[in-house]
């Protein structure tokens, strides 16, 4: 008799269902599905984030048709009881600290090796080890990547003579332009399934005490296997050629830019990131797209995704818990409930209010928005990576630790980035149109129409003044304290509006 094999929420491709012997599911093995209730009853969850997860769920489970037990229940245990009677199961590895536990708590249930990655938890141990003590640089393993998946080399060679074209990929929206003249990514329709999920999603709220936040419909991301595909095929055909040049810009008017829209498919398991990069790979081999461009998009899967899946293990379920710049603050109350209308600067209004109508935004306005108005304004790091967490439709547990601690919030004190990325008012004017018409100006610190992100920048600075004077990649931005003859000025304005919504 085969075992069943329980997948999870993300394990939704065709991938994690394939037999490997004693490290996969065995061939035609019943499959087990839950949906369980207390995960959106015990954090509040983007609504979009909600439809577009369980749609994926009931999508797969209509798929596999007869050969699924599809259990909606309060918890996964209750629904693991209901749907095999405490016999065992195999489950692929899941993609958090607290899954794991579950399903290690679980009599009978079997935990195979993690699916739906490049590179497998021991190449990259024996990688991690093999660096002397050295920093894990994300560079270092994106280039060991491309060498051992021969990912865009040519004869041992990096593709266009170098491994990292980021010089040619942080160019400015074209001055003028209100959105990119490319054509439009891929969007799905919505069917049956979708219309039963936003029923029940109305009930809970009605009858459950369910909560959301922010808004639902029309669902914007792929919901199955062949919408992905779809996807993935338009974003290389016609939007992947000028998706390098434009890839840190940012315009108002066009939220999405260039950009793929795969990290929701990729994060639910409906793509395997073998072949996004393998396509964009061949489409750059066919003359179809520029070398930048191919290059920034597998620096993203193969690169950026594969090193912070890793280092979410590696670096252990403490990493979480990081302050290193003791941070306390709360979250206030425009941030958690994505009132965007409540922002007077122009940058945190739109890009919230991209949050709020999709779950989504782009890495940039992550980073280099939210990110760094969190970060100057002293948030507590574990309180925004939950809202990171909670608020897009692509954010995961091992997704978000590692790009908000680490990368966005400098709450690991440096073990995964050389320094806080955070910046001034002049970043994103030069980066975006999203200074147009706002009642701040980037090169103003103080008085009415002085910038939060500038003012903010050397206010950040000037509290973590003696810390961040030992960092080589800082030691001149610090210096700049000393030059500024109206710090005192800022830094009075600061304190007096650190509660207001900017």
């Amino acid at each position: 008799m085969t075992t069943p094999h329980w997948i999870f929420g993300d394990q939704l491709g065709p991938h994690f269902l394939t037999p490997a012997g004693a490290n996969g599911p065995d061939r035609g093995a019943p499959v087990v599905m839950i949906e369980a209730r207390s995960v959106f009853r015990r954090r509040r969850f983007h609504r979009a984030k909600a439809h577009l997860v369980l749609s994926a769920m009931r999508h797969r489970a209509a798929e596999l048709g007869g050969r699924v037990t599809y259990v909606r229940a309060e918890t996964y245990r209750e629904g693991l009881r209901r749907a095999v009677s405490g016999a065992p199961v195999t489950v692929c590895h899941p993609t958090s600290y607290a899954a794991l536990r579950l399903v290690r708590s679980l009599p009978g249930v079997r935990v195979l090796p993690a699916r739906g990655f490049l590179v497998a938890r021991e190449d990259f141990t024996g990688w991690a080890e093999g660096r002397g003590g050295r920093r894990l640089l994300q560079e270092d393993f994106y280039r060991w990547v491309r060498r051992e998946h021969d990912l865009l080399m040519e004869g041992g060679h990096p593709a266009g003579g170098r491994f990292n074209h980021d010089h040619a990929n942080r160019e400015p929206p074209p001055k003028g332009d209100r959105e990119l003249d490319v054509p439009g990514p891929y969007r799905p329709r919505e069917d049956d399934v979708d219309a039963e999920v936003r029923e029940d999603l109305d009930r809970w709220e009605r009858e459950d005490g369910v909560r959301f936040v922010g808004r639902d419909g029309p669902r914007r991301f792929p919901a199955t296997r062949r919408e992905a595909l779809s996807a993935l095929r338009r974003f290389t055909e016609h939007r992947l050629a000028s998706f390098g040049p434009y890839e840190d810009a940012m315009l108002a008017g066009d939220p999405v830019l260039s950009h793929s829209l795969l990290s929701s498919s990729l994060n639910l398991g409906l793509l395997h990131p073998a072949e996004c990069v393998e396509r964009a790979e061949r489409a750059w081999r066919a003359g179809a797209v520029p070398v930048n461009s191919a290059e920034g998009f597998v620096r993203q899967v193969a690169g950026w995704r594969e090193y912070v899946w890793h280092l979410y293990w590696h670096f252990g379920e403490d990493y979480r818990h990081g302050n290193a710049l003791g941070h306390t603050e709360r979250l206030p109350e425009y941030f958690t409930e994505l009132d965007a209308d409540a922002l007077t600067a122009r940058c945190l209004a739109t890009v919230l209010a991209q949050v709020r109508d999709t779950g989504w935004t782009h890495h940039i306005p992550r980073l280099m928005v939210l990110g760094s108005h969190a970060l100057q304004r002293g948030w507590d790091p574990a309180a925004v990576t939950d809202w990171f967490h909670r608020c897009f439709v692509d954010g995961y547990d091992w997704v978000m630790v590692p790009n908000v601690v680490g990368m966005s919030q400098y709450a690991d004190g440096g073990r995964m980035t050389t320094k806080p990325y955070t910046s001034g008012g002049a970043y994103i004017h030069r980066m975006s149109d999203l200074c147009d018409g706002c009642a701040y100006r980037p090169t103003e610190r103080t008085g009415p129409r002085a910038c939060p992100f500038t003012a903010g920048y050397w206010d950040f600075l000037n509290r973590h003044r003696r810390l961040l004077s030992g960092n080589a990649r800082m030691r001149r931005a610090v210096q700049g304290l000393d030059r500024l003859g109206d710090l005192d000025d800022v830094l009075r304005q600061e304190r007096r509006r650190a509660g207001d919504a900017p």
